[in-house]
């Protein structure tokens, strides 16, 4: 008789722990740290020292956009883009609007210097 009560106790422990791994997963969140160092290798480019894009800027914006999976993420991405477009020139930002498009990524916003995060979905 204990054995069984063992065993049963085994599996629930194994269930909520598997559970919580799950629900860990599944509450990554996207902030601006993440959105910074994910886009890092981007800076070469997007400052006019690279001729071309690195693949590591390619998988940074990749998997932020993985990571971005509700609205709230998307609108908190736009956000840290928006807080470093007030220092960038026109021509940095039309090299970082072209990002997506080298990437083949489908884009969450526009980037513009006029972009609303508060539409994008």
């Amino acid at each position: 008789m204990p054995n069984k009560q063992l065993f049963s106790l085994l599996l629930i422990c194994i269930a909520v722990a598997t559970a919580a791994s799950i629900a860990a997963e599944d509450a990554t969140v996207v902030t601006c740290s993440t959105v910074y160092s994910s886009l890092e290798p981007c800076l070469g480019y997007v400052l006019g020292g690279g001729l071309s894009v690195p693949s590591e800027c390619c998988s940074g914006i990749k998997s932020l956009h993985r990571a971005a999976r509700t609205t709230a993420d998307r609108q908190r991405f736009c956000r840290c883009l928006k807080n470093v477009r007030s220092n960038a020139t026109e021509t940095r930002i039309s090299r970082a609007s072209k990002l997506t498009g080298i990437c083949k990524v489908n884009a969450f916003f526009k980037i513009r210097p006029d972009f609303d995060c508060s539409k994008v979905k």
